[in-house]
């Protein structure tokens, strides 16, 4: 978090949400629970990209659970990393476009959440005015079912950064500026997370 506000100074007005955005994936990946992301576009991508760095090391090497190492080939162990359980909302491109079509757009992440969030679990909806209305109902269903939502938003707010549990409004409202910002917010989130979960691992 240091090294993210010495190369990232504009950030610093964040400072104690990010904080409280780690202590909420922390909680949620020590009591078992996962990660739900979802986002529009540009948001759409970092979504995918914010999974990619849960599911497999980051910045350190992550072991396989001994006990899972101990049922598997020794060859097969080798090639697997310790993983953050998330998914990634925006990947699931025949559900998407069936529920959008057959139902509602605006809902089609809602769904998601519905069907595969549990209490525990955590949401991080990107967008970047606040007021994508798929990400607003995907956090108000995560929040029925007692998943914590995180929001990463631009400067305004929105109506996400209302529903959410926390809001990071990175100080920008120019959607590729905010988009910019939110990168390495999400990149020092995953490091830290991982840093704290897999301590011994350089």
């Amino acid at each position: 978090m240091k090294e993210l506000f010495e190369r990232c100074p504009a950030l610093k007005a964040c400072e104690e949400m990010i904080a409280a955005a780690r202590e909420i994936l922390l909680t949620c990946y020590r009591d078992g629970g996962k990660v739900l992301v979802c986002g529009n576009g540009g948001s759409a991508a970092d979504a995918e990209h914010i999974v990619g760095e849960l599911m497999k090391s980051f910045r350190r090497r992550r072991p396989v659970d001994p006990n899972v190492a101990a049922k598997l080939p020794p060859e097969l162990t080798a090639k697997l990393e310790g993983a953050l359980p998330a998914v990634s909302l925006v990947s699931m491109t025949g559900l998407l476009t069936a529920f959008a079509n057959d139902v509602a757009w605006e809902t089609a992440f809602a769904q998601q959440v519905y069907g595969l969030g549990q209490s525990g679990d955590v949401l991080i909806a990107l967008s970047t005015s606040g007021n994508s209305i798929d990400c607003v109902n995907a956090a108000l269903v995560a929040k029925a079912k007692g998943l914590r939502t995180i929001a990463l938003v631009g400067a305004g707010g929105g109506r996400l950064a209302e529903v959410a549990d926390v809001a990071i409004r990175v100080p920008e409202t120019e959607t590729a500026k905010v988009q910019e910002l939110h990168l390495p917010v999400y990149h020092a989130l995953c490091s830290s997370v991982e840093e704290a979960l897999f301590p011994s691992q350089a």
